[in-house]
């Protein structure tokens, strides 16, 4: 646990949170594995220290909260520090959350990328398919062999339906073949998973997991094949061999929960953030990519942007 100075009082708090009652000094976010992933974790810590400077609240956080068991327990070390906002960094923090908020009446509590609401509870959602099918138009450009591989952490990925749509978009005649490690943090069967699909001829990948896809991508990089990066910028762990990166921006989407909590509009219902709210962006491109596609996949995302719509389905369906 990590402890940041004290700020002003958040007064503002006690008009705008769902009817919780009480002093709001303090914010603490619950995390599955760590905060030094480069990547997920990594994400949520910069979202936690936004808040503290944008609206003078000490903050903490707890890692490896990756049971129900261990959540009531944290939870409740929060709330004797004062906590009055608990962010639950991943989707899993929803059924526990489920379980345990109606003893927490004066907390609010927030978690990622899932369904259940009430009213000391919501769901922060990134919209992933659009920025999964953008990395897709890259690997579907620039594969050579016309194989291309996803080392996903788990099936309910919207992102990575998106990717293999991207890939089939740009590039019909490529194969994508999908593999999962059912875990962010397995590491050695993400890199066995690699393995395989280079030795089956993939010279493009998209590791979509938080804590191994860094050590795939310096794989990648000494195989000379190219990756696009997951959730932060990846360009400063493989270099030109990161086409692009698929970015969740989850400081900003931790400083819009803060905002609305703070003006009484949080909806009761699950919040989606996409393109459109600066919540997902591309990250830089690789040199190696030719300049025209670059600003091919740029006006793709800007027509995303404005309509919603991606571009195999420009005449069907909407975001």
């Amino acid at each position: 646990m990590k402890w940041v100075y004290t700020g002003c009082v958040l007064l503002l708090l006690l008009i705008g949170c769902n009817h919780i009652a009480g002093k709001a000094d303090h914010a603490g976010m619950l995390v599955e594995t760590t905060i030094d992933d480069q990547a997920w974790g990594e994400q949520g810590y910069e979202g936690l220290k936004a808040i503290e400077k944008e609206y003078g609240v000490d903050v903490s956080y707890k890692e490896g909260i990756n049971s129900y068991t261990k959540t009531v327990q944290a939870v409740e070390e929060l709330a004797n520090q004062g906590a009055t906002v608990i962010f639950g960094h991943s989707h899993v923090y929803g059924n526990y959350f489920q379980q345990l908020h109606k003893q927490y009446p004066d907390i609010q509590f927030i978690y990622f990328n899932g369904a259940f609401t009430a009213d000391n509870v919501t769901s922060l959602n990134f919209s992933a398919q659009a920025m999964g099918f953008f990395g897709g138009m890259a690997a579907g450009q620039m594969t050579e062999s016309d194989k291309v591989g996803i080392i996903a952490a788990f099936e309910w990925q919207p992102e990575v339906e998106g990717f293999y749509e991207g890939v089939n978009f740009q590039n019909p005649q490529a194969e994508v073949e999908i593999t999962f490690t059912n875990s962010w943090e397995d590491t050695d069967k993400a890199l066995s998973q690699y393995e395989r699909l280079e030795k089956q001829g993939a010279d493009v990948f998209y590791p979509a997991g938080d804590v191994f896809n860094q050590a795939v991508i310096k794989q990648i990089k000494q195989d000379d094949h190219y990756a696009v990066g997951y959730v932060n910028d990846q360009s400063d762990v493989g270099g030109k061999a990161v086409l692009t990166s698929t970015i969740q921006k989850v400081d900003t989407v931790y400083k819009i929960a803060m905002e609305k909590f703070l003006n009484d509009n949080l909806p009761g219902r699950p919040l989606m953030f996409d393109f459109e709210e600066g919540a997902i962006e591309m990250g830089p491109y690789s040199p190696d990519m030719p300049k025209g596609f670059q600003r091919e996949i740029d006006r793709a995302v800007n027509r995303y942007i404005e309509t919603g719509y991606l571009p195999n389905h420009q005449n069907s369906e909407a975001r």
